[in-house]
C-alpha cells in the first residue's frame, strides 16, 4: 500500500481501521460555522460551538485509537466571532462548485457570549482533547504575512491559526533533527544569546563549551547541527489551482510530517480534501490514508498525487 483515499464519514471510516495502525495523524478539520461545503454530515454546521467540539473529540477519539503507541496528531484550527459569517447566496468565485455561502451562518448569535466575542474554538478543541486523554504538548502558531483583507475598524487583522501538536503517550516519535533551522552563525564558538542562559556571561565560553540552562550538562557549541524548530512559523498561504479552497500549503506541513513519522511510515489526513497532506506525505517517502466525505474531492486527491508525486516514489512505497 502506497496510499488510499476513503470516501466517506471521517468517524465511521476510522472505525473500520484497526487499532495503531498509522504513524502520524496530520490534518485541518472544516473550521467551524465559517463554510458550507452542502455536504450532508459535514462537519462544521453543528448548531453551537459545544456540538463542533463534541464532535471533533469524537472523531479525534478514533484517531487516537489508529495511532501507534508513540504517534502524534498534528491539528491545524483556526477561529471566528460571533456575529460574522453570514455571506449569503453567492458562490465562490475560486470554486464556484464546491463552496456556498451561508445565508445565516451558525455563529451568527452563541449562546454565553456576546456579538464580536471571539469563540475561541481552538482552545475549546485543545482543552477538550487535553482532557479526553491526549498529552497537550504545543501551540505551534502558523503565522500568515499574505492574511486575508479584513474590513475591521476596532480589533488588528487576523493573521495566524494553530497547529496543535498532541502525542497519544508521554513518550512519542519526534524526529526533531529533521526539522531543525540553521544556525545563524554556525562558525562562533559562542552562538548568540546562549551567555548568560546557560553559559558563562563573564567568559562567553570561549573555550567552546556551553551549559545547558535546563541540565547542566555541557557541549560542544561547534558540534551543533543547528537551532530546535521554533513555534512560531511563517508560511505564506497559497491555493492548488481546480482544488477546494481551503488549503493549507504545503510548506506548512511538511515538519509536521518530518517530524512526526519515519520514512516508510503511514501519515493519516482524516479531513483530506484536495490531497495536500497525501503529496506532501508521499514526497517525503511516506504512505498516505486519506478520508474525504466528498467523492469530488476524493478524486481530484487521486489527480493531485498523480501529477504531483512522481511515479518511481509510488512504486517504492508500494514495495
Amino acid at each position: 500500500m502506497n496510499y488510499e483515499i476513503k470516501v466517506g464519514d471521517s468517524l465511521e471510516v476510522l472505525k473500520t481501521m484497526d487499532d495503531e495502525s498509522v504513524q502520524c495523524c496530520v490534518t485541518s478539520p472544516p473550521y467551524w460555522a465559517l463554510r458550507n461545503y452542502d455536504m450532508d454530515g459535514q462537519l462544521g454546521q453543528e448548531a453551537t460551538p459545544e456540538e463542533y467540539v463534541d464532535k471533533l473529540v469524537e472523531i479525534m477519539g478514533e484517531v487516537h485509537r489508529v495511532l501507534r503507541s508513540d504517534g502524534t496528531l498534528w491539528l491545524n484550527l483556526g477561529d471566528s466571532y460571533v456575529g460574522s459569517g453570514n455571506k449569503g447566496k453567492h458562490k465562490d468565485g475560486a470554486c464556484p462548485n464546491h463552496r456556498n455561502g451561508q445565508v445565516v451562518a451558525k455563529n451568527s448569535k452563541v449562546k454565553g457570549l456576546k456579538p464580536k466575542d471571539m469563540v475561541g474554538i481552538p482552545w475549546r478543541v485543545a482543552f477538550a482533547l487535553q482532557e479526553f486523554g491526549w498529552w497537550l504538548r504545543s501551540d505551534i502558531i502558523w503565522h500568515k504575512p499574505n492574511p486575508m483583507p479584513i474590513p475591521v475598524k476596532d480589533r488588528p487583522t487576523t493573521c495566524h491559526e494553530h497547529i496543535f501538536l498532541l502525542s497519544k503517550s508521554q513518550h512519542y516519535y519526534y524526529d526533531k533533527d529533521a526539522i531543525l533551522e540553521p544556525l545563524k552563525n554556525p562558525t562562533r564558538k559562542d552562538p548568540p544569546g546562549t551567555a548568560g542562559f546557560g553559559g558563562n556571561k563573564h567568559t562567553g565560553n570561549k573555550d567552546k563549551t556551553l551549559n545547558n540552562a535546563y541540565s547542566g550538562t555541557l557541549y560542544d557549541a561547534t558540534k551543533l547541527k543547528g537551532k530546535n524548530k521554533r513555534d512560531v512559523w511563517t508560511v505564506a498561504t497559497n491555493g492548488y489551482k481546480g482544488a477546494h479552497f481551503a488549503v493549507y500549503p504545503p510548506k506548512l506541513i511538511e515538519p509536521c510530517i518530518l517530524a512526526g513519522c519515519p520514512d516508510g511510515g503511514i501519515v493519516l489526513d482524516p479531513f483530506s480534501g484536495s490531497g495536500t497532506t497525501g503529496v506532501v506525505a508521499m514526497n517525503n517517502n511516506k504512505k498516505y490514508i486519506g478520508i474525504e466525505l466528498n467523492p469530488e474531492f476524493a478524486e481530484l486527491s487521486h489527480k493531485r498525487i498523480k501529477d504531483q508525486v512522481p511515479t518511481t516514489l509510488v512504486e517504492h512505497l508500494s514495495e
